[in-house]
Order: C-alpha cells, then sequence, then structure tokens
C-alpha cells in the first residue's frame, strides 16, 4: 500500500485512534480534537488510497481489510515516531497550564517528588498534580499526562521511554539472618522465610546468574505476602523474611546497616524505569519535559 502523494501524519493519527478506540467521537475526545476533523482525516486518508478504510453503521465502525493492512503497518511506526521525538533534546522554554504525573508511592518519595518541586519552580506558570499509587493505572480514563513505571513492561502498545535502570537484590534484616543462616547459593534460598511481593510477574520464581555466568532458577516459598514495596521493607527491616527488592529501595538501609545484602556474586535480572505515555494522542509537551528532566536526575553521570 502506498501514497501517491505526500500525507499528513495528522490524518494517519485519526486513523490510529479511530482502528484502536472504534469510534470518531471517542477517537475525537482522546486525542483532543473534533468528530468533524477525525471524519476529515480519514476521507482524505480514503480518497489518497481510494479504498475504504473503515465499514460504518448507526452502531459500530470497523476496519475493512484495507483498513487492516494500513494499521498494520503503520501503528507502530507511528508510535516509534512519536517517541523518537519525545527522546530528542527540547529547547528551553517555560511551560503553563497543567501536567498530570503519576508513580508509585515509594519512587515518589525516593526521587520524583524532590524532581517535580524543582520542575515547578522553574516552571512557575505550570500546575502539576503527582498522583502516587502502586496499581496500574489507566491513563487515558483518569486524565493522566505521563506515568513513570518500575520494572518491565509487559503490554508492547504502550508508548514508553526508557529513562533508567535498577538492580534487585536480595537482602534481609541481620537479625533474622541470625536467626535463619545467611544464604550461601540461590538454592538456599528454598529453605528461607520469602517474602513476596505480589505485584510482581513472577514473586515466586527467580532466576540467577552467577559470576561465571551460570544460572540457577530458584522457587522460593512465601511466608508473608505484601502488595507495596513500601510494606516489604518494613517487614525486612522487622526481621519477618527474606527477600528480593529493587536497588532505589535499598540503598538507604544497606548504608545505616538495617539491612544487609547475601548472595552478592549472584544477580538477578535488571529493571527499568520508564516514561509512559496515553496511547492515541499528541504528547503533552510538559510531559515530555519532564520526562527528560527526570532522566537526568536519574543519570546525574550521562
Amino acid at each position: 500500500m502506498s501514497f501517491a502523494r505526500p500525507f499528513d501524519l495528522n490524518s494517519l493519527r485519526s486513523f490510529v485512534a479511530v482502528a484502536e478506540i472504534g469510534g470518531f467521537t471517542a477517537a475525537a475526545e482522546q486525542i483532543g480534537t473534533t468528530k468533524a476533523r477525525i471524519s476529515r482525516d480519514i476521507a482524505r486518508l480514503e480518497k489518497q488510497l481510494r479504498v475504504d478504510l473503515f465499514t460504518r453503521t448507526t452502531r459500530q465502525v470497523a476496519l475493512t481489510e484495507a483498513g487492516r493492512t494500513l494499521y498494520a503497518e503503520c501503528a507502530s511506526l507511528l508510535r516509534k515516531v512519536e517517541l523518537l521525538a519525545a527522546q530528542l533534546p527540547q529547547p528551553r522554554t517555560t511551560f503553563a497550564g497543567s501536567l498530570r504525573i503519576t508513580s508509585t508511592v515509594d519512587l515518589a518519595t525516593q526521587s520524583l517528588a524532590q524532581a517535580v518541586a524543582r520542575f515547578s519552580t522553574e516552571h512557575p506558570e505550570l500546575r502539576i498534580e503527582l498522583s502516587t499509587s502502586d496499581r496500574i493505572v489507566n491513563l487515558v480514563e483518569e486524565g493522566v499526562d505521563l506515568a513513570i513505571r518500575l520494572g518491565w513492561l509487559r503490554d508492547s502498545s504502550l508508548r514508553a521511554v526508557k529513562l533508567g535502570v535498577f538492580q534487585q537484590h536480595v537482602v534481609a534484616a541481620p537479625s533474622y539472618l541470625a536467626r535463619a543462616g545467611t544464604p550461601r547459593r540461590p538454592e538456599d534460598l528454598e529453605g528461607h522465610d520469602w517474602i513476596a511481593l505480589t505485584r510482581l510477574p513472577s514473586p515466586l520464581t527467580w532466576r540467577f546468574i552467577g559470576p561465571g555466568g551460570e544460572r540457577r532458577t530458584v522457587r522460593v516459598r512465601a511466608r508473608l505476602r505484601v502488595d507495596t514495596g513500601s510494606a516489604l521493607r518494613v517487614l525486612l527491616e522487622s526481621g519477618a523474611g527474606i527477600a528480593a527488592l529493587d536497588s532505589l529501595s535499598t540503598a538507604e538501609p544497606l548504608r545505616t546497616g538495617r539491612l544487609q545484602r547475601v548472595l552478592t556474586r549472584w544477580s538477578l535480572p535488571e529493571g527499568g524505569i520508564y516514561a509512559v505515555y496515553p496511547p492515541g494522542r499528541h504528547i503533552a509537551p510538559a510531559a515530555r519535559a519532564f520526562a527528560d528532566y527526570y532522566r537526568r536526575v536519574l543519570n546525574p553521570a550521562g
């Protein structure tokens, strides 16, 4: 499928929004335009390609075969173009209006809230709302401009940019290790009181890589289960068990001796810190600028 003359990326953006949402009115609301503009964009594309892209009834809008072909070819490319634009250095400017950011409670208290405070000082006309929750927020339904998420993104349709990385450490309180012993090999964890973080994809299965490249997969036994990283850290510091915790959360308790790292010669998979933007609409310039700012906070040497 090819275009006879240069085309407007906004028309493709309108087409992708309708294809994903299944309606002209909902697509217009999501990308911040009018239903009439969406209709003109689709009509222009259909005229240019000389094919019908949608079948329209009073109750439903569905892709035709040609529409499905176009969507398969252009949707991922359009996202890549938008993400590339999101990663380009932005000219220094002052933003106004509003910016809604969501993230986990732990990340907000560790570094994100401080970054928001400094960014707000640089842009005094910008109203920023920072919402913290350990649940996965629906960005479109809740009107969020930017989510900062940690871990391993499982939804390939998300428009996400990696801002930084974190390590995972197996840690426990000195009091627990004095009582239960210190594991020397990953297999030793099977006999320990593991505390499971339930929001992880596989909270009881852990894959280690040794100093010589050898691999070990361990299935642990959870004595306690918890759904937030902050609660997990408190349980660990109280001597309730042993667990893997991200390096952002362990830095301060390791420094003060409240937690102790074990299996230091073995590593767990590295995780990512991501800026995630709502699908199907323009990336807010202030959201893009803050994500770039927070990347510099996370990587001061870079």
